[in-house]
């Protein structure tokens, strides 16, 4: 077992508490359909990356703010799929609520994904709506600093290439899923 010291532990919600990959797929199928787009070459750009800044760089000719609210729209009633990750829930009873930090790389509507399969709402959650830029901009980072916590006394849990870049803060811990 590796041992990680730090004071804060800032979590992607994809990354641990729930997997809602079929679900996100699903959706961006159905989006690039109705665009005559290849979803084969939206993914690899979506994953980590807000929904307005991924339509705006896979389909430039398009209203990305119109789109992005249709997209989120659906994301919000459509959970089939999401699937909560065993052992997430009892290890965030374990640590104190001011000891981590949840980051959505979307807006905050989407948490509805995790309210249906993950554990009670964090303390502290920083949302893609919170901030002026999306991933990989370090700005979606300051869940530390909400937390009163400098960035070399945290670590970071995340899944995207995107969002290890975006949580970097000089001396801020790293570990990837």
């Amino acid at each position: 077992m590796r041992h990680i010291d730090c004071d804060a532990v800032l979590l992607t919600w994809m990354a641990f508490l729930i997997d809602s990959t079929v679900c996100i797929r699903r959706h961006w199928q159905q989006w690039a359909q109705q665009h005559g787009l290849d979803v084969a070459h939206i993914m690899p750009v979506a994953h980590g990356r807000r929904t307005i800044e991924t339509i705006r760089l896979v389909a430039p000719h398009l209203y990305a703010e119109e789109e992005a609210q249709h997209f989120a729209a659906l994301e919000v009633v459509d959970n089939y799929g999401v699937i909560t990750i065993e052992g997430a829930s009892p290890l965030l009873k374990l640590l104190p609520t001011d000891t981590w930090a949840m980051h959505i790389g979307n807006e905050r509507r989407p948490t509805a994904r995790l309210k249906a399969r993950g554990p009670a709402d964090p303390r502290i959650l920083v949302a893609a709506d919170d901030v002026t830029h999306g991933k990989p901009d370090p700005d979606l980072s300051c869940g530390g600093e909400r937390l009163g916590i400098p960035a070399d006394k945290c670590v970071v849990i995340e899944d995207s290439p995107a969002g290890l870049k975006r949580l970097v803060r000089p001396g801020c811990k790293r570990w990837r899923l």
